[in-house]
């Protein structure tokens, strides 16, 4: 039986996000990055177009790696310069009424005191349509520069992280009583100081006594993303997690992780389809398969080989830099992005990945797969990824920006609402709601649900 398809737009405040060379199209907007209307219109499109939400990728750091330096990445504006995502979503918000916003913050340099500030005044400012994508970051150029000799341990991230998550569970749901904040004028009592509370947390990492700065937003705990397939990144996930992101190039691939995604929520005594899971695919669509076929081959003119192995450089933290390009990848464990090379290498055993099918393969959607064809071709491949892996929706990119999310909303959004795959209006009004089509605060069974005062 074929499910609803759940949509995020996929997208980054910079030049290039996944598809190096393409910000060079003459379709593209892409040199308007820095400027608000730009993002402003896409967030018109996107909620035309019925996507959930608008998910902004962000790192911490530069993308240094390839040859030894940052030149490629500065000349390709491969993920550089990078705007602050949080900064504009109030405008966004602003100009849409249905559509989420997923942040990303680190909890590796961000102080969870602040932060959770932070998430709840954009919980309060978007009326509860924001969510976080929770990172622990991968970059050794981050870690350098925000005081650090270099980054974590992989694994050690993680279980700081969980620490963070915690505290941060405390500040949104355990500090302010329902009713905290009653603005009464009549007795002069803005906030009743009876219904505030110091979380008082202690822990291996993290010391925060006092209370939350500000008063929950209409979710409590904005709605929990996390993207990883590392083992260790998995477990967080099943303990953390609302709705997870995947990026793999087949429905098999994909598959396996959503498999063990299913399976450790059975074992942690959840419902299996308890956290939604989504998988990265590029679309280019046209009126048929062949004009759609020749967009993408113009495309095509377009790429950047050396902005390619920039960005792998810069997942994984593997320098391909003088290679031959017919050597074959072998898997090399990093601190970096272990998922992103092991999707290339140990994930992949029956394919021989060479540095020139990587860098090809790069150049247009990162990755994650290509889907190109008319709008029924397109939803018809989107159904049978959704079938033959199991995912809940797709985290939706563009290799020419905006653009391609523009055609995405002009020719898939109808079809996929003519078949009945994809509502006109979602459920409720927060992302929550919208994601899940029940409450709006963290569902009972979720381990952040502990800490609430009721």
């Amino acid at each position: 039986m074929t499910r609803p398809i759940l949509l995020n737009a996929f997208d980054m405040m910079v030049p290039t996000h996944q598809s190096p060379g393409l910000w060079r199209h003459p379709e593209s907007r892409v040199s308007q990055f820095d400027r608000l209307h730009y993002w402003t219109d896409l967030a018109r499109t996107l909620e035309e177009g019925g996507f959930a939400a608008l998910f902004l990728a962000d790192i911490p750091g530069v993308y240094d790696v390839y040859d030894g330096g940052p030149a490629a990445t500065q000349r390709g504006g491969v993920q550089y310069p990078l705007l602050d995502p949080l900064v504009a979503v109030p405008a966004m918000a602003g100009v849409t009424e249905r559509l989420g916003f997923g942040v990303t913050a680190s909890v590796t340099y961000e102080s969870p005191y602040l932060l959770a500030r932070t998430l709840s005044t954009l919980d309060h400012l978007t009326d509860g349509r924001v969510a976080w994508n929770i990172v622990t970051s991968y970059q050794d150029s981050a870690a350098r520069n925000l005081g650090m000799a270099q980054q974590i341990p992989h694994d050690e991230r993680y279980d700081r992280a969980d620490e963070y998550m915690e505290v941060m569970y405390r500040l949104f749901e355990g500090s302010f009583d329902p009713g905290a904040v009653p603005a009464d004028a009549e007795a002069g009592v803005f906030v009743d100081p009876t219904k505030v509370h110091g979380i008082e947390h202690e822990g291996r990492w993290f010391s925060v006594p006092g209370p939350a700065l500000t008063h929950p937003g209409p979710q409590g705990t904005p709605f929990l993303f996390q993207a990883g397939a590392s083992k260790r990144g998995q477990e967080f996930a099943l303990d953390h997690a609302e709705a997870i992101f995947f990026s793999g190039g087949t429905p098999q691939l994909v598959g396996n992780w959503v498999q063990g995604v299913r399976e450790g929520l059975r074992a942690r005594g959840r419902a299996e389809d308890a956290i939604k899971i989504f998988s990265l695919a590029t679309i280019v669509v046209a009126d048929t398969d062949e004009e759609a076929q020749a967009r993408l081959d113009g495309y095509r003119q377009y790429v950047d080989i050396e902005g390619a192995l920039a960005l792998f450089g810069g997942w994984t933290g593997v320098d391909l830099a003088g290679l031959n390009p017919d050597d074959e990848l072998e898997h090399v464990k990093t601190e970096a992005n272990q998922s992103a090379l092991a999707s290339f290498t140990t994930l992949s055993p029956d394919r021989k990945w060479t540095v020139r099918d990587l860098a090809e393969f790069i150049t247009i959607g990162g990755r994650g797969p290509v889907i190109v064809g008319s709008p029924e071709t397109v939803v018809d491949e989107l159904v049978r990824w959704q079938q033959e892996s199991g995912v809940d929706g797709f985290n939706v990119s563009a290799a020419v920006r905006p653009a391609d999310l523009e055609r995405f909303t002009q020719y898939v959004t109808p079809e996929l609402r003519r078949r009945g795959l994809l509502p006109e209006v979602p459920a409720g009004t927060t992302l929550r709601e919208q994601v899940y089509g029940s409450g709006a605060q963290l569902p009972a069974d979720h381990p952040g649900a502990q800490f609430r005062r009721n």
